[in-house]
């Protein structure tokens, strides 16, 4: 993907939230770089401070931690999803998972640097707060949702559901990782996916 298809989707994805002129784009653009995460390559890591936050424009992402050297996986970004470990970007202490790429990844960041620079300029502080706001309301309502899911529904309902979100990447991944992710054997994940498939056959 060129940068600048990059750079579009990421303007697409914050209309969403906040309209930009394009003399606000052009400004907001100054403050983001395109990068390309590889696979098995870590966007954070454990005991380090993230200093990015992002938007995967392609590829697909798994946030997860290790306990008693074990990796519990707790999240997935795929296309068209932001990512970072937010806390750690906003507070500026070491992160307590990984983010990790399960195939090659361009990803859009903006800086920590970067965010307080555009929040301070003239032309975009107002936007930025708004932008800023709004998504981490989003994130505290999928978060809200997620735990919800856990308790409520079963595992296949809730493979279902991450089939809303990550669609064909889902079957691009480990399916170990989901398994993982949903609390459940990868033979069980197998039966499931049978099911869902003779359903929507």
């Amino acid at each position: 993907m060129d940068p600048l298809s990059a750079l579009q989707k990421f303007r697409e994805y914050f209309e969403r939230y906040v309209p930009l002129t394009d003399e606000e784009w052009q400004a907001l653009s100054h403050y983001l770089t395109v990068d390309t995460l590889k696979k098995k390559k870590f966007y954070v890591e454990a005991g380090k401070v993230c200093d990015h936050i992002g938007l995967v424009v392609k590829g697909a992402v798994r946030y997860y931690h290790v306990k008693d050297g074990e990796e519990i996986t707790g999240y997935f970004s795929f296309e068209d999803e932001m990512l970072s470990s937010y806390k750690s970007f906003l507070t500026r202490t070491p992160a307590a998972n990984y983010i990790q790429a399960l195939e090659d990844s361009v990803i859009v960041n903006l800086s920590h640097k970067g965010l307080q620079q555009a929040c301070m300029n003239e032309l975009l502080g107002f936007k930025m707060e708004r932008f800023g706001r709004l998504t981490a309301e989003h994130y505290l309502i999928c978060y809200e949702e997620r735990i919800t899911a856990f308790i409520t529904q079963s595992p296949e309902e809730r493979y279902s559901d991450l089939l809303q979100t990550g669609g064909e990447a889902l079957y691009r991944i480990p399916q170990h990782y989901i398994a993982n992710y949903l609390g459940i054997t990868p033979v069980s994940l197998s039966r499931i996916r049978r099911r869902i498939m003779k359903i929507s056959a």
